[in-house]
């Protein structure tokens, strides 16, 4: 408690980071109602800022802007019936029938509380337990690691998506495409195709852009063309004065408390994130309310469980990256690349050093701030964002998006070459999408790729036993045996269901 005191005696001293929690907080719950752009894709193209920042400023703005950006989804879900992102799929099939009796002001409101009250708790996990997690992993060394780094690769490939097959080959395809560029120990070069530009491998920032912004504009085009619909948000009329009562707040504080346990536990889950936290939590309420058959027909309790259990997550996903090194989302990921940028290694030792334990707990506090910052927009000015999204048209949005996507991913490093990887990888990107492949275990195995190979080598060097090394120390083994019994158990599930 001394330390998260001194977090925001740090953070309150920092006008800057300050500033930029705010600021973080709306961008995030802007970038989260807009249907299609999620708080990754934000994030992505913010990214280059934090080369201008200093370590807390960019890491807080971009950590609330994924808090907020989770919560932002709920707003384009409720007032339109279109996720904004899918964390918030699950709060559309109770929030949209309530707009349509003009109570979307209390659908809102209703949002906002268990947002809050989820990522409240989410946060409280994550400082608690990311110590006491880091003391048990401080002695682990790079064979310990190459087996987390595997079970990680196996378990995303596995949970993420309908398919484990689609899983493996999007993870192994973002190991093949990490590999571009020198070899950490040789010095060669790897697959260059002799341009200078990628002796350093890939950059996140345009690969990260092309995935998530790029990708996106292109689908929403696609669908713009096939559709014979025309694809506008509507508004329908509502009443921003209606709001969630006192009685109907007391009902819903266990329904939340369950939630939220559930969405930290699956945050915690390398690779499940938001999206299976609101169903599991949608589907576990509505199975034990006594009323089930009123689910989907406009009712508070299903609003209040998954927007608990999807904002629930952001907190505990930290806990793997800032524990082990393993990002345990597409946020978190991006995330670790920031933490690199300004030189600070992840893992059980960025506890042990005072600056950085300094900085982590400043995160920390920044979260705190983050999520009462955007509890107070979205309670009093949700509806009101949902009517300027609404006013402006697609063509003009995402023709902005894309400007900006592409200047973006120039700044990183104020080459061209960005710019044609943002635009490939926004090709394949869509093709990701079209085929049903992971983008977010691509991209995480991208992030991982680099650390797995080196301590692969490393765990060689320092063994006469080759690769029996892995199978002969215990906790090496214990990661490998979870991470493919979590394979082998999503193989046999479709089995013995038929």
């Amino acid at each position: 408690m001394i330390d998260l005191f001194g977090g925001f005696v740090n953070l309150f001293t920092n006008f800057e980071a300050l500033l930029f929690v705010l600021f973080g907080a709306f961008v995030g719950m802007v970038a989260g109602a807009l249907p299609g752009l999620t708080a990754s894709a934000a994030i992505a193209m913010l990214l280059p800022l934090s080369y201008h920042l200093d370590a807390l400023s960019a890491l807080a703005f971009l950590y609330v802007i994924g808090k907020s950006g989770r919560y932002g989804g709920s707003i384009a879900a409720i007032l339109f019936n279109t996720p904004g992102t899918a964390a918030s799929a699950a709060t559309m099939q109770d929030g949209y029938p309530m707009t349509r009796r003009g109570e979307a002001g209390k659908a809102l409101k209703t949002a906002t509380i268990a947002s809050v009250f989820g990522d409240y708790w989410g946060e409280i996990i994550l400082i608690f337990g990311a110590v006491l997690i880091a003391s048990v992993t401080r002695t682990f060394g790079p064979t310990e690691y190459f087996a987390i780094y595997v079970m990680a690769f196996v378990v995303i490939g596995s949970v993420v998506g309908e398919s484990v097959m689609k899983g493996i080959m999007s993870t192994l395809f973002g190991g093949f495409v990490a590999l571009i560029g020198m070899d950490t120990i040789t010095g060669e070069t790897r697959m260059t195709m002799g341009v200078f530009e990628l002796d350093e491998g890939l950059s996140l920032v345009p690969l990260l852009i092309g995935v998530f912004v790029i990708s996106e504009i292109m689908a929403q085009t696609y669908v713009s063309f096939t559709s014979s619909a025309k694809n506008e948000l509507r508004l329908i009329r509502q009443d921003p004065a209606s709001k969630m009562t006192w009685q109907e707040f007391r009902s819903c504080v266990p329904l939340m408390s369950r939630s939220a346990l559930v969405g930290s536990f699956i945050g915690m889950m390398p690779g499940l994130g938001s999206s299976v936290a609101c169903f599991v939590a949608y589907g576990e309420e509505k199975r034990r309310s006594p009323r089930s058959e009123e689910w989907g027909t406009g009712i508070v309790e299903g609003i209040a469980a998954p927007e608990s259990a999807n904002n629930a997550v952001s907190g505990p996903s930290m806990i793997p990256l800032l524990t082990l090194g393993i990002p345990g989302s597409t946020i978190a990921a991006v995330l670790l690349g920031v933490f690199l940028i300004h030189g600070i290694t992840v893992g059980p030792q960025i506890f042990d050093n005072s600056n950085s334990r300094e900085l982590v707990f400043s995160l920390f506090a920044a979260g705190l701030v983050g999520i009462t910052a955007y509890g107070f927009i979205g309670y009093f000015f949700g509806p009101w964002i949902g009517q300027v999204i609404a006013r402006v048209p697609n063509r003009i949005l995402y023709s902005f998006i894309f400007l900006t996507a592409i200047i973006a991913a120039y700044s990183s490093r104020a080459s061209i070459v960005d710019i044609f990887i943002a635009l490939l990888f926004g090709v394949i990107g869509f093709c990701m999408r079209v085929g049903n492949f992971s983008a977010a275990a691509f991209v995480i195995a991208f992030v991982l790729a680099r650390n797995a190979e080196e301590a692969f080598r490393q765990s060689l060097m320092l063994s006469d036993d080759g690769i029996l090394i892995f199978i002969k120390e215990p906790v090496a083994l214990a990661f490998l045996l979870v991470g493919f019994s979590v394979m082998l158990f999503r193989v046999v599930k479709p089995l013995l269901s038929r």
